[in-house]
């Protein structure tokens, strides 16, 4: 297996094989998060325009998302998974627009497979590829709004490729080594309201989740599919 590291929209326009496109802080944690608490689908839009747009079409769907990480107007909530705690999530279909993820996952060539990527659920990331056996992964490295690597991104890609390739990287000390980045700053300023310190907590949890989240070209808009990927029970005798 051909592990490929790529970065931004620029990257995410040429992965090859199997894509997985990461965004750590905070857009593919809330995803998960979303799907975690028994959300229908996920529609990844890159424009704001869209996303009002099918908002508008479909009244009954939840709209979710930021710009320079804050709430945008109108919208149901922003891109916070502690935030998402707050609203019924169950059976809906929420509408979600970010400035790095859903910018990169919407830029995926369409023939190209591709999975949201997010340490909440790298480990099933992980065993869903080892099952798959493509000749190449990209993991694409979405970054601070798309234009520039961020601790969180870069580490996420690093436990990916670690463990693809056989050379597992220990996970104990991720979210203190996180807590001291600068993208992690926010969390932990309470003038910034719009990112929660639960947020931080949520979106280092390393491994809660056995799914992965598959984008969906067969539907109209593309969304995300929920895929269980549960671990391989150890035998005992």
């Amino acid at each position: 297996m051909q592990v490929t590291v790529v970065d931004h929209v620029a990257g995410a326009q040429s992965a090859q094989g199997v894509a997985v496109v990461i965004d750590v802080f905070r857009a593919f944690s809330v995803a998960a998060y979303a799907f975690s608490r028994g959300a229908a689908t996920v529609i990844p839009v890159a424009e704001v325009d869209y996303a009002r747009e099918l908002k508008r079409q479909h009244p009954d769907w939840l709209l979710i998302g930021e710009r320079h990480a804050r709430p945008l107007p109108g919208f149901d909530s922003g891109n916070s998974p502690a935030d998402l705690e707050k609203l019924d999530v169950a059976g809906r279909t929420i509408i979600h627009t970010t400035h790095a993820g859903t910018q990169g996952f919407t830029s995926v060539p369409a023939s190209v497979e591709t999975l949201t990527g997010a340490l909440v659920n790298a480990g099933a990331i992980v065993r869903y590829l080892q099952a798959l056996r493509p000749e190449v992964v990209t993991l694409v490295r979405m970054g601070h709004e798309a234009r520039e690597n961020c601790d969180e991104d870069d580490l996420c890609a690093e436990l990916l490729r670690s463990r693809l390739l056989g050379e597992p990287m220990p996970v104990s000390g991720i979210r203190e080594q996180l807590r001291k980045v600068s993208s992690a700053v926010k969390f932990f300023d309470p003038a910034c309201d719009w990112a929660p310190e639960r947020d931080f907590d949520l979106c280092t949890r390393v491994d809660e989740f056995d799914f992965v989240l598959q984008r969906d070209t067969s539907a109209s808009p593309p969304r995300l599919r929920k895929i269980d990927v549960p671990q391989t029970p150890i035998k005992t005798s």
